[in-house]
């Protein structure tokens, strides 16, 4: 399978683009900030989910490329708050972009909780499990 067939892939991807055309239309006092922020965090979230793929041979890397897209994810929903409250954004357009953010995090986490459904199992760290760390939404790889 190709990483562009995977779901998160397709849906963070379409977020992008939108998010690149929604931006279009931001000031020009704000092409080397908001607009470049925006464009660059919502771009790396399915970057990074590529960049997992290719890195799925070991779990470790394969989960903190994933930790990596689910951030540029979040990232993504603050430059959106912004864009809400400069006036550069509906609130319509608004909701709607933060609730495919919302959708593609999901997707993500669901990747992040249950590597063993991506990853190669060929190699030797994939015997490790994931271990919940307390109440902190962290987990840890264990033997």
């Amino acid at each position: 399978m190709d990483f562009k067939e995977l779901l998160a892939y397709q849906k963070s991807f379409d977020l992008a683009m939108e998010i690149f055309e929604i931006s279009k239309s931001f000031p020009a006092e704000e092409r080397y900030a908001l607009t470049d922020q925006i464009r660059r965090s919502s771009r790396s979230v399915c970057a990074n989910l590529a960049e997992a793929y290719r890195k799925r041979l070991y779990v470790k890397h394969f989960i903190s490329k994933l930790s990596d897209s689910d951030a540029e994810c979040s990232e993504t929903t603050v430059w959106l708050e912004f864009a809400l409250k400069c006036g550069y954004v509906s609130d319509q357009d608004y909701h709607r972009l933060t609730n495919q953010c919302k959708e593609c995090g999901k997707l993500i986490n669901y990747m992040l909780h249950h590597p063993q459904k991506f990853v190669c199992p060929s190699h030797d760290d994939t015997d490790r499990t994931l271990s919940k760390f307390g109440n902190s939404g962290f987990y840890l790889i264990t033997n």
